[in-house]
């Protein structure tokens, strides 16, 4: 893995973390171009650090893209779902800052910190976390509800009906989460997550407990989603094939820093 990697800058005199990040997002500035000469979708500079116990880890990276696909690359523990968690809202950064397609999500030195609903963010996490009392209709619907009531079963929005088609769902629409197979699950999950119109896509991991053949038939069926769908997607993974499969542009992760970058081809 190390030859498509250039290797990483030696650093300079420590600073601050605030400075650090605001020196980031200086780099990473609205009017700045991707590495690809558009510009850039996607732009996130944060920093966090976490103390559990005797164990102190620090997340710091900085990347930013106009390609559609993207894959954070790295071994477990490296702090690739903690940056997706960042961007969904789901983790605030100490300093920083999280731009998409133009809009800030998250700010430290504004203030400015979007809850998750209003972020416009899609995350498939990678148990798919279904919920088990609902079944897979009512799971596609909730993230249309302003509430904590469950859908109601046989109540389809126009919207939901549409990805349960797409992902051929119809026919175990009343089935619940422990009916159905691995396969149907991540498909499930996949329309709750579409379902809300999101502005990106994040995918922790999201073949990593299927069998081999499964795995296989998935990467075509994701393949084949994203050149139909119009939203960036960042993919989280420690499988090239998933990156070679999947991705566009992949960044690699070790330790909480972003070490290189390469067209997914490469690796």
């Amino acid at each position: 893995m190390a030859g498509p990697f250039p290797p990483r800058p030696r650093q300079g005199a420590p600073v601050t973390a605030g400075r650090q990040a605001a020196a980031r997002c200086a780099a990473l500035g609205a009017g700045e171009l991707s590495r690809c000469g558009a510009p850039a979708a996607v732009r996130v500079a944060i920093r966090r650090k976490l103390v559990t116990g005797t164990r102190e880890f620090t997340l710091d990276v900085a990347f930013q893209s106009a390609h559609r696909r993207l894959a954070l690359f790295g071994p477990s523990g490296s702090g690739k779902t903690l940056t997706v968690q960042a961007i969904a809202g789901l983790m605030r950064p100490d300093a920083g800052r999280i731009v998409l397609n133009g809009r800030t999500l998250f700010d430290a030195a504004s203030g400015v910190c979007l809850p998750p609903r209003a972020r416009r963010v899609a995350y498939l996490f990678q148990d798919y976390a279904l919920f088990p009392h609902l079944t897979v209709a009512q799971n596609v619907c909730f993230g249309l509800t302003r509430s904590w009531r469950n859908p109601r079963r046989r109540r389809l929005p126009a919207i939901a009906r549409h990805w349960i088609d797409t992902f051929e769902l119809g026919a175990i629409a009343n089935n619940y989460p422990h009916e159905i197979s691995g396969g149907q699950k991540q498909r499930a999950a996949l329309a709750r997550a579409l379902v809300i119109e999101p502005d990106i896509l994040l995918l922790d991991e999201p073949l990593a407990a299927l069998d081999v053949a499964l795995r296989r038939r998935l990467r075509i069926e994701l393949a084949n989603l994203q050149r139909r769908l119009e939203i960036p997607m960042i993919l989280i993974t420690h499988d090239p094939e998933d990156v070679r499969s999947l991705a566009e542009e992949v960044y690699l992760i070790r330790d909480g820093r972003i070490v290189g970058s390469a067209a997914a081809h490469d690796i």
